[in-house]
C-alpha cells in the first residue's frame, strides 16, 4: 500500500462517496447498500466484496470438500467508527477494500463486509479531520456516553432500549455469521494493541513485525485489557467464563457487547487499536519500582482533576439561551457525555487507591494507566468547554487554559510523536489481514 503522508480522516459522507465510487468502478465485485439508519436518520452503509472461487481443497463454513456439495463461503465483518473520537477505522476500511479488490487470495471462498461508520451521529459531533496536536484534537472532541455507543449499549441497556445502530450491527452479524469480526479502534496517545474474544494463535508475530516496521510502539500493558491473558506482546484475550473481564476500567460486562454476538456463529472478534500519537513509555517492559504507590498517586490526581471539571460543570446555565456554536455543537449530547465521564471517575479512583496494581506491574502498565486517567478528565473538560463557549460563558477562558495545559502536559510527559494517518491505516490493515490468515489458514500476504 502506498502511504500518502497527507491523508486525513474521512467524514461519514466522504466514506459513502468513496464507497459508491468503488461500487461503480467494480460492479461485479463491490456492492454498497444501506444496512440501517441512525437515531438522527443518517444512513448506515455496508460495503461488501464478493468472494472469489475457493482454492482447491479449501474449506468454508459448510461441509468440507468431497461431501457432495460446495462449502458455504466464509464471511468477515469489519466495523469502523464505533467510537466517534476514533475516526481512523473508516480510512482503514476503504484501504482494505481497495487492497482486496486486487487480492483474490484473501477473497477465496470469503466475502468481506465493511460497516463504514457505526455511529455517524457521533462522528458528526467529533470534528478533527487532520489533528496536528493533542490540543487541536480536543478542540472539537466528542465521545458519547456508554449507552449511546453501538458496541457497548447491550452491556448497559435492556434489549428493548437498544439504539438503532446497535440493532443494525447485531442484525448484520446474524445475517453474515462472520468467522471473524474486526472492530477498528484508535487511541489518542500510546501504542497499538489487539483485544480478542478468543485467541488467534501466532497473531503476535505479524502484529509485532508491522509495528516495528512502521515505528509504532506496542502497548504491552494496555489499561483496557488489565488482567487479561496475553499470549504475546500487545495481544490480549478476554478472560473466560467466571472471570471478571472489567475491573476498574469498564462498569459494564464486555461479554455482553456486540463483540460477543459473533460467538453465536462460532465467530471470533478482534479489536485493533492504533495510536494517533505514539509514546515509547507504553512499551517499557521493565518492572515498576512501586506500582501500588504510583497507582494511588494517579488516583489522587484523577480525583483532583475531576473536581476541577465538576466545578466548571456546575456553572453551566441549563436554561440559558445558547448562541449557535461555531462548530455546530449539540449542547445536550455534550453534557450527557460530560456527566457520564465524571460519574465513572470516583469508582476508578477508589479502585486505584485500594489494592490497585499487582506488585509485579511493569512500567508500561503504569504508563498506560497514567494515560487513561489523564484522558478521562481531559475529555470531560474539552466537551464541557464546547458548551461554555456556545453559551458565551465568562468561565470559558479559564477552562480553555486548563484544557490547553493538560494537553501540553500529556504530550510532554509521554514524549508524544505524531503517527501519520496513512501509517495508522497501514498497520491496522496489515493486522486485520494477519488475523484472518492466522484464524482461517489463508495464505499470508507477501511481506507479512
Amino acid at each position: 500500500m502506498t502511504l500518502h503522508r497527507d491523508m486525513c480522516y474521512p467524514t461519514p459522507q466522504e466514506l459513502a462517496s468513496a464507497a459508491r465510487a468503488l461500487a461503480e468502478e467494480h460492479p461485479a465485485l463491490v456492492r454498497l447498500r444501506q444496512a440501517g439508519t441512525s437515531r438522527a436518520g443518517q444512513p448506515l452503509w455496508l460495503l461488501s466484496l464478493a468472494p472469489s472461487q475457493p482454492r482447491a481443497g479449501a474449506g468454508g463454513r459448510g461441509p468440507g470438500p468431497g461431501r457432495g456439495r460446495a462449502a458455504e463461503p466464509r464471511s468477515v465483518l469489519v466495523v469502523a467508527g464505533a467510537h466517534a473520537n476514533e475516526p481512523v477505522g473508516g480510512a482503514t476500511a476503504l484501504a482494505l477494500v481497495r487492497r482486496l479488490v486486487h487480492d483474490p487470495a484473501h477473497r477465496a471462498g470469503c466475502g468481506w463486509h465493511f460497516l463504514l461508520c457505526a455511529d455517524p451521529d457521533g462522528a458528526a459531533l467529533h470534528r478533527t479531520p487532520r489533528p496536528y496536536s493533542l490540543l487541536h484534537y480536543h478542540r472539537n472532541f466528542y465521545r458519547p456516553p456508554g449507552p449511546e455507543q453501538p458496541e457497548w449499549a447491550p452491556s448497559l441497556l435492556t434489549a428493548d432500549r437498544l439504539p438503532p445502530e446497535t440493532r443494525t450491527l447485531t442484525a448484520l452479524i446474524d445475517e453474515l455469521r462472520p468467522v471473524l469480526q474486526v472492530s477498528l479502534h484508535g487511541t489518542d496517545l500510546g501504542g497499538s494493541w489487539v483485544q480478542l474474544t478468543r485467541d488467534i494463535p501466532n497473531l503476535a508475530e505479524p502484529f509485532a513485525k508491522s509495528a516495528a516496521e512502521l515505528r509504532i510502539p506496542i502497548e504491552t500493558g494496555a489499561s483496557d485489557a488489565a488482567g487479561w491473558p496475553s499470549p504475546g506482546p500487545g495481544i490480549f484475550v478476554l478472560p473466560g467464563a467466571g472471570a471478571d473481564p472489567a475491573g476498574a476500567f469498564h462498569p459494564e460486562d464486555t461479554r455482553l457487547s456486540t463483540w460477543y454476538h459473533a460467538h453465536r456463529y462460532d465467530g471470533t472478534t478482534a479489536i485493533v487499536e492504533v495510536p494517533m500519537w505514539a509514546s515509547d513509555l507504553v512499551d517499557d517492559p521493565a518492572p515498576h519500582p512501586d506500582p501500588r504507590a504510583a497507582l494511588r498517586l494517579l488516583g489522587g490526581r484523577l480525583t483532583t482533576d475531576a473536581a476541577l471539571v465538576a466545578g466548571a460543570r456546575e456553572l453551566v446555565r441549563e436554561d440559558a439561551p445558547y448562541r449557535t456554536p461555531g462548530d455546530g455543537a449539540d449542547a445536550a449530547a455534550l453534557l450527557r457525555a460530560v456527566d457520564w465521564t465524571l460519574a465513572l471517575i470516583p469508582r476508578i479512583a477508589a479502585e486505584w487507591a485500594g489494592a490497585g496494581a499487582p506488585a509485579e506491574a511493569t512500567a508500561a502498565y503504569i504508563g498506560s494507566i497514567d494515560a487513561f486517567g489523564r484522558r478521562l478528565s481531559l475529555r470531560a473538560a474539552a466537551m464541557l468547554l464546547r458548551v461554555l463557549r456556545a453559551q458565551g460563558h465568562p468561565a470559558a477562558p479559564a477552562l480553555d487554559r486548563l484544557v490547553t495545559g493538560w494537553c501540553e502536559s500529556f504530550a510532554a510527559r509521554f514524549q508524544a510523536r505524531r503517527v501519520p494517518v496513512a501509517v495508522q491505516v497501514e498497520h491496522q490493515a496489515r493486522t486485520v489481514l494477519a488475523a484472518y490468515e492466522r484464524l482461517t489458514g489463508a495464505p499470508a500476504e507477501e511481506g507479512l
